[in-house]
C-alpha cells in the first residue's frame, strides 16, 4: 500500500516537472518569434498622398520613410519608374543608393536621389509628362537579403476645361459641370458679385447652387479654378427688377397719366371753345334780322 502511493506521488511529481518544463519551452519559443518580429521588421512607405499630381516644367519630390529593426541595416534603396498604361515603353531604374546617408545621381541629368536618416528621397527636375509621368517605386534591401517595396502614381497636373452651368427646374438648382481638371475649386457669383444668402445656398462641394429668390432672375456665373488658372460659365435668366428700374418705371407711369390728363383736358377746352364759336355764329344772323 505505501509502495503504490510512493509510485503515484512520484508519478504526480514527474508529471508536474514535465508541464514546467513544457511552459519554459512554451516562453521561450514565444519570445524568440517576438524578437524574430522585432529584428527582421523592415517596411517602406512614400509619405506623399497617391495619385501626385506635378505642374508640368516643375519638380517632383518624393519622400519614402523606412522602419527597420535593431539588427537590421540597410545596403541599398532604388527608385524605379514604370509606366501607368502598360502599351507604354518601360523606363526602368531612375537611381540606387546606398543604405548610408548618401546622396546619389540617377539613371537621367534632372534625376537626384539621397538617403538619409531613415528617409530616402527622390528629385525629378523640369517634369514632362510623358517622359516622367507614371508608376513610381521603392525597394529597401538590407544585408541580410530582405526587401521592403513601396508605390506611388505620378501624374501631370492639368488646367480646368469646358465649365457648364445646367438648370433643374423642379429643385429650383443650379448645377456646375467641369469636364477634367486637376483639384478644382467651384464658386458662384450672381451678376458678378458672390452669391448672398439671398440668394440662394452653395452646397460643400461647391457644385451645386440651391436658388432662394424668386422669381429667378439675372446671371449666375459658376467659376472652377486651381493652380493653373480657371474657366467659367454663366446660366442667364430674365432682368431682375431693381429699385431704380421701379423708381424709372413709375416715373414713366406717371408722365403718361399725366400726358393723358393733360390730352382729355385739351380735348374738352377744345370742344367748349368749338361749342362757343358754334353759338356766336348762329347768334349774329339772328341780331341782324331783328
Amino acid at each position: 500500500m505505501l509502495t503504490s502511493k510512493k509510485n503515484r506521488l512520484q508519478e504526480l511529481f514527474t508529471a508536474g516537472v514535465m508541464g514546467r518544463q513544457c511552459f519554459s519551452c512554451c516562453r521561450v519559443v514565444l519570445l524568440l518569434l517576438l524578437m524574430s518580429r522585432e529584428v527582421h521588421s523592415l517596411s517602406v512607405h512614400i509619405v506623399n498622398e497617391s495619385p501626385v499630381h506635378v505642374v508640368p516644367g516643375s519638380t517632383l519630390l518624393l519622400r519614402a520613410r523606412i522602419q527597420q529593426g535593431p539588427l537590421e541595416e540597410v545596403s541599398m534603396v532604388t527608385w524605379e519608374q514604370e509606366p501607368e498604361i502598360t502599351e507604354a515603353a518601360p523606363t526602368g531604374v531612375l537611381a540606387s543608393c546606398p543604405g548610408k546617408s548618401f546622396t546619389c545621381s540617377g539613371s537621367r541629368p534632372n534625376v537626384l536621389a539621397s538617403v538619409e536618416q531613415q528617409e530616402a528621397t527622390l528629385q525629378v527636375s523640369g517634369y514632362k509628362r510623358v517622359a516622367d509621368g507614371g508608376v513610381y517605386t521603392v525597394t529597401v534591401t538590407e544585408r541580410a537579403g530582405t526587401t521592403a517595396t513601396a508605390y506611388c502614381v505620378v501624374r501631370e497636373y492639368e488646367a480646368v476645361h469646358h465649365v457648364s452651368v445646367s438648370i433643374n427646374v423642379s429643385h429650383s438648382s443650379l448645377v456646375c459641370g467641369e469636364a477634367w481638371g486637376t483639384d478644382p475649386h467651384f464658386s458662384w457669383l450672381h451678376e458678378r458679385a458672390p452669391v448672398s444668402t439671398a440668394v440662394g445656398k452653395v452646397s460643400k462641394d461647391g457644385i451645386t447652387l440651391l436658388v432662394t429668390m424668386s422669381p429667378i432672375c439675372g446671371h449666375f456665373t459658376c467659376v472652377v479654378s486651381n493652380k493653373l488658372g480657371y474657366s467659367s460659365a454663366t446660366y442667364t435668366a430674365d432682368p431682375c427688377e431693381t429699385e431704380g428700374s421701379r423708381g424709372t418705371t413709375a416715373v414713366v407711369v406717371c408722365l403718361v397719366l399725366l400726358l393723358m390728363i393733360g390730352a382729355v383736358l385739351a380735348f374738352l377746352l377744345w370742344r367748349r371753345r368749338r361749342q362757343n364759336q358754334r353759338a356766336e355764329s348762329l347768334r349774329e344772323p339772328l341780331d341782324g334780322y331783328i
